[in-house]
């Protein structure tokens, strides 16, 4: 084992210090701390000397992969490029020392970022309003969920408590439908991929709240029948949620409120470029169609007719608070630079290459990978596993698994596996559209390179990654059995 790659914990000696504290400036100084709040021995911390600190937290870092050191092609769940400019922006100290109970007369600069970023995204999409409180995607269909609710309860139609999801549909759809109190009807896709209408028609009826839809779809697909699926839903009283997941492909080209959608969510790590590593941090904006304003959660930002900006805190039917204060400022101040540094003209040519980028890709690479759905894509698009994965050579073949973990030893993301289920190899590729040509023909030659590898020796594959720091753990033991600290054995 090298020096270096020796965990923190292995370094330590004792007595070694990286940090001496200056002395108190008043040594009679005394703090009392409860006695309850004491701990009954020294925590084990691990005793290095600086310059080992410093090289155990430089390792750990260039051990992490992020949009800002490779290619991350991750399907469905973009990790697009976040410009510097937008933290030059989100890091200014007006903006960074800013507390959210400060006085509104204190804090006009703030709210008018919310009320501009409002109209902006309504304008994008064809909503008439957004609030901005969702602190993720999840959290933004969620909340478009519960204006559903409280929009059907104003009218007194309790009776509808179904949602219908596609097939195909990403797997908070469901998952929010249920934490939101509502069953949901599962709709089938046709062979080409899209929303089987015929398939839909006998699940309207008066007990349907409406439907989860993205488009493009998981597949990459658009929903070409969008409008007639539109007509039905409202023919019997439902409406239509728009997963905003999906949206990049369609900046400046069509926009969902023109479709038919009454209610959708945006994810700004995926459309608007704010960093989303990690988990965190996000913003899920809700935005809805005019007749379903008053049910948007509060507070929200108006402005006034002498041009200041004001906090509401209180709507009749508004389906209520869904955050502690107003969302994630940070992040919306990101997403907000974003979409003024590109602007209009700007934004639709984003949407244009995110589309081209699939593409590209998708004709590159089908003649080494299945292509169940060989229609022209969006911004992402799925294979179906290799043509030819080795098996033929008698050994196992190479899966989508083997594949993902190969692409690690050159230096790339892993694009999204087995997802979505309707296919049983799924890879979903999706470049957007910061990555230049040269970067996508690297990525497609690294892919033949794979292939080529799984026809003949399917065993480079098994092993792979080769040169990660680790290399095949049991996934399933590493997610249920954690070894969370120095000195914890798996049992």
């Amino acid at each position: 084992m090298k020096y270096y790659d020796k965990l923190i914990f292995e370094l330590s000696k004792p007595g070694r210090r990286a940090y001496t504290l200056p002395a108190s400036a008043d040594p009679s100084a005394s703090f009392s701390i409860p006695s309850g709040l004491l701990r009954a021995g020294a925590p084990a911390l691990p005793e290095v000397s600086e310059v080992d600190v410093v090289r155990h937290y430089t390792n750990l870092s260039q051990m992490n992969f992020g949009v800002d050191t490779g290619f991350y092609p991750l399907g469905s769940c973009t990790m697009k490029y976040n410009p510097k400019i937008n933290e030059e922006i989100a890091n200014m100290p007006a903006f960074q020392g800013l507390h959210p109970l400060q006085d509104e007369s204190t804090v006009q600069g703030a709210l008018e970022v919310y009320y501009e970023m409002d109209r902006a995204l309504s304008a994008i999409t064809g909503m008439k309003h957004f609030t901005l409180n969702p602190c993720a995607g999840a959290h933004g269909e969620l909340t478009g969920l519960m204006v559903m609710r409280s929009y059907h309860a104003s009218r007194g139609d309790t009776a509808r408590t179904k949602v219908i999801v596609p097939d195909s549909a990403h797997g908070t759809n469901p998952a929010s439908a249920a934490v939101c109190g509502l069953s949901i009807v599962e709709v089938k896709s046709n062979a080409n991929g899209l929303v089987d209408v015929e398939d839909l028609k006998p699940l309207l009826g008066p007990d349907i709240a409406g439907i989860m839809m993205t488009n493009p779809n998981t597949l990459g697909l658009f929903e070409k029948d969008i409008k007639e699926i539109a007509e039905l839903v409202h023919a019997c009283g439902g409406l239509l949620y728009y997963d905003g997941a999906n949206m990049n492909p369609l900046l400046g080209v069509v926009r969902p409120g023109d479709m038919g959608f009454d209610i959708m969510h945006l994810n700004l790590h995926k459309t608007f470029s704010t960093p989303h590593g990690g988990g965190g941090p996000g913003s899920g904006p809700v935005g809805v169609a005019e007749r379903l304003a008053e049910f948007l959660p509060t507070p929200k930002v108006v402005k006034g007719e002498d041009g200041s900006f004001h906090i509401v805190g209180d709507a009749p039917l508004s389906a209520g608070r869904v955050s502690a204060f107003m969302g994630n400022f940070g992040v919306i101040l990101r997403a907000y630079a974003y979409i003024l540094m590109l602007g209009k003209q700007n934004l639709a040519m984003a949407g244009k290459l995110a589309t081209l980028g699939a593409n590209y890709i998708k004709e590159s690479l089908k003649d080494a990978y299945k292509l169940p759905i060989p229609s022209v894509c969006k911004h992402e698009f799925v294979f179906d596993g290799l043509i030819d994965d080795g098996s033929a050579t008698g050994k196992p073949g190479a899966t989508t698994l083997d594949v993902a973990k190969r692409l690690l030893d050159f230096g790339y993301h892993a694009p999204t596996i087995y997802f979505p289920l309707l296919f049983h190899q799924a890879l979903m590729i999706e470049p957007t559209e910061t990555e230049s040509k040269e970067t996508l023909d690297a990525f497609i030659d690294v892919m033949h390179v794979i292939a080529k590898e799984a026809a003949e020796d399917p065993d480079i594959l098994h092993g792979a990654p080769h040169n990660a720091p680790i290399s095949r753990p049991d996934e399933t033991m590493a997610a249920r059995k954690p070894v969370l600290k120095f000195g914890d054995e798996v049992s």
